[in-house]
């Protein structure tokens, strides 16, 4: 990756306790502790973000985040690039920052989250960052401000224990997950492929549960093709286009619910001009979402060959795939879901792991074979509406969750007892 580095200050300038023992994995008590003394910083990097535009088409407010992080991730001690993304449909993107911290050990885990939210410029000052009984509110709080802050304060919890028994630490942040990753999807792939655990900073589900399963998604254009005839004159001269994408609009909805879990939608019809022209082109516009990969191909490719056998004599139609997210299944995430509530028995938090419509950069990351778990960023909800939200109260117990998570996938590549072992929650 060729992109812009900025190196960490002298190490004097980083405040880290530096224990004689410090291999050894922190307890429980001293994750919620040290979680606590970072909540503050929390609140001020929520605060600073929050008041950011960084819609993913806004290139520059996106950038602002980046080089916000990288100069915070910097002054923290890691080794930071800033990686230009590549223009897609002729839209300039922000970059991806890649941060890095080598530790003692052998485990390498990657924190990720997004700096794009789904909000226009002018946003901010519209919505200003707030705080109401406890809760946080402001554009892309939850989704995923949240998320990048918790990342920065699970490294300083680590920082503030002395805690860097992993072989490397790294935080990815993208700039366009909200419309699919198109430019950032390459690089977070060379980012995170061969690492021991790669934990999605997507926030907790309001009921408090993380992310196991995610459905894949495909994105599918269907253009059919006729001949246009006027349909007073001479009608029998037509290919009517419109009637082929009738047909075809039945057969491919048809194939929802086929499977446990299978959603087909035909989004988006349009066809024709005049009501006296038959119709020469039409489309559709489907999208497919299903909980695991084989189901999703296979969906596809029933379409495909729907599209081979056309109802209407003479007419022609293709298929286009126009974008395709894996699922996040339960064989990516089982094995960290497992440690996940472990640490969080520990630290005295229950949650379930849960599964989700919507899908993420985890589904992508997971897609590699990489170990992989979402949803790892505090509670809140309301995402991409005007009351989105953010419980602080959770902030200090989910730093603490994602820093001992950190730990316990380093002790378990190192054989060791994992976070707070020894620790009662």
């Amino acid at each position: 990756m060729a992109g812009t580095t900025v190196r960490p200050p002298s190490a004097a300038s980083v405040t880290i306790d530096h224990r004689a023992d410090a291999r050894r994995a922190p307890t429980a008590e001293e994750l919620r502790h040290a979680a606590h003394a970072v909540d503050g910083r929390y609140r001020d990097d929520l605060a600073h973000l929050v008041g950011i535009d960084s819609g993913s088409h806004d290139a520059e407010g996106v950038t602002r985040v980046a080089e916000w992080a990288a100069t915070t991730l910097a002054a923290d001690g890691f080794d930071v690039e800033t990686v230009p993304t590549p223009e897609h449909d002729g839209r300039r993107f922000g970059p991806v920052v890649v941060a890095r911290r080598r530790g003692t050990g052998t485990a390498r885990v990657v924190l990720f989250a997004h700096m794009d939210t789904v909000f226009p410029a002018g946003t901010a000052a519209e919505r200003p960052f707030r705080i109401a009984d406890g809760i946080a509110y402001g554009p892309g709080v939850c989704d995923d401000v949240a998320g990048i802050a918790a990342g920065i304060a699970a490294a300083r919890v680590l920082d503030r224990l002395g805690y860097a028994a992993y072989g490397e630490l790294v935080i990815a942040l993208t700039p366009d997950e909200e419309i699919g990753s198109p430019a950032s999807r390459e690089i977070l792939a060379e980012v995170a492929r061969g690492a021991d655990a790669a934990l999605c900073l997507e926030c907790a589900r309001e009921n408090g549960d993380l992310v196991g399963a995610r459905k894949g998604v495909a994105d599918v254009l269907v253009s059919i093709h006729g001949r246009a005839a006027h349909s007073g004159v001479e009608p029998e001269r037509g290919i009517n286009a419109a009637v082929e994408a009738a047909r075809l609009l039945l057969d491919v909805q048809a194939l929802s619910g086929a499977e446990p879990g299978l959603t087909v939608n035909v989004g988006r019809v349009a066809s024709g001009s005049r009501a006296n022209i038959v119709p020469e082109h039409a489309e559709l516009h489907v999208e497919v979402r299903a909980t695991g990969l084989a189901e999703l191909v296979a969906t596809l490719d029933a379409i495909d060959e729907r599209g081979r056998h056309p109802f209407v004599d003479g007419a022609r139609i293709d298929v286009t795939r126009l974008d395709v997210c894996p699922p996040l299944e339960r064989s990516a995430t089982d094995d960290l879901a497992v440690l996940a509530r472990e640490v969080g028995a520990r630290l005295g938090l229950a949650f379930d792991v849960a599964a989700t419509g919507g899908a993420s950069d985890a589904n992508f990351v997971a897609a590699l074979g990489v170990p992989t778990l979402d949803g790892l960023g505090p509670v809140g909800g309301g995402d991409h509406g005007v009351d989105e939200w953010l419980d602080l109260a959770t902030v200090p117990e989910r730093v603490a969750l994602l820093a001992g998570l950190v730990v316990a996938v380093a002790e378990a590549d190192a054989g060791a007892p994992a976070a707070g072992a020894s620790d009662a929650a």
